[in-house]
């Protein structure tokens, strides 16, 4: 997917005829294309094929995914980061849930546009799957973690998915999730970290550089988060160097679920 030409589209010219990909933040983004996205905007990865960097959190996921289904977009995927809900997942990890949890019902994805997937995947990648639950807020602490577990008996979080899924089964399109975990059970990122990010999910450096000064943030919490960081973005990077064709085209109908799963 990074290896084709890419050239940014106006959001009204519609002209996806394959999968449309939503990403929250920029380095997420670069897992799929190393070119430097417009911000809320569509980007054409060739074959009919696009991304759309939103930004963190599901309004913005959420309008990303229509315009992209207005564009034309054959099918929804959410790809990026997610947090564990579960001590068996580490950074790393490679979430590729069977149900998106809304907080409201259980959102299907198509088993048979995943299976393919998975099947694209080198043996070495821990997949897991299960539920994912959507979130309103960045989950600070192991305490939310758990509760949200016992509350959803999801796997893993994230604060897009749940959005992508809405949009796409209310309007008929396959949907899948691709989500890399970057902060294990254990581990979240603090809430003062949501200061100094941009967003893009970018950080914003002069605010990091102050919250350093004020101790508010420790360098060793930092280190952390970088290397967790590459984890999951290795194993983004796995996923599209190993199912590029699965990932830009869906050739299967939608899973013959649809709308919410009774919970």
């Amino acid at each position: 997917m990074g290896i084709d030409p890419i050239s940014c589209i106006e959001p009204e010219a519609p002209c996806v005829t394959g999968v449309g990909i939503i990403v929250a933040m920029r380095v997420e983004a670069r897992c799929i294309t190393p070119l430097r996205l417009f911000f809320n905007q569509r980007t054409d990865l060739g074959n009919g094929a696009a991304v759309w960097l939103c930004g963190v959190g599901a309004e913005a996921a959420g309008a990303a995914a229509t315009g992209l289904r207005t564009a034309g977009a054959t099918a929804l995927m959410s790809f990026g980061f997610a947090g564990a809900l579960h001590s068996g997942l580490n950074s790393g990890a490679l979430m590729l849930p069977e149900s998106i949890h809304t907080g409201d019902c259980l959102l299907p994805v198509d088993l048979n546009w995943r299976a393919r997937l998975q099947r694209c995947l080198p043996d070495h990648l821990n997949v897991t799957g299960g539920i994912l639950a959507a979130s309103s807020k960045v989950l600070t602490s192991t305490s939310a973690k758990f509760d949200l577990a016992e509350s959803t008996g999801a796997n893993a979080v994230d604060m897009e998915s749940g959005a992508v899924a809405e949009v796409a089964t209310n309007a008929s399109l396959p949907f899948m999730a691709v989500r890399a975990i970057s902060d294990p059970l254990d581990f979240s990122p603090p809430g003062v970290l949501l200061e100094a990010v941009r967003p893009d999910g970018s950080p914003h450096l002069v605010r990091l550089l102050g919250l350093l000064l004020k101790r508010s943030l420790t360098l060793g919490t930092l280190l952390r988060l970088a290397s967790d960081a590459r984890a999951a973005r290795s194993t983004l990077s796995t996923v599209v160097r190993y199912a590029d064709a699965e990932m830009r085209a869906i050739r299967s109908p939608a899973s013959s679920l649809s709308g919410c799963i009774a919970r």
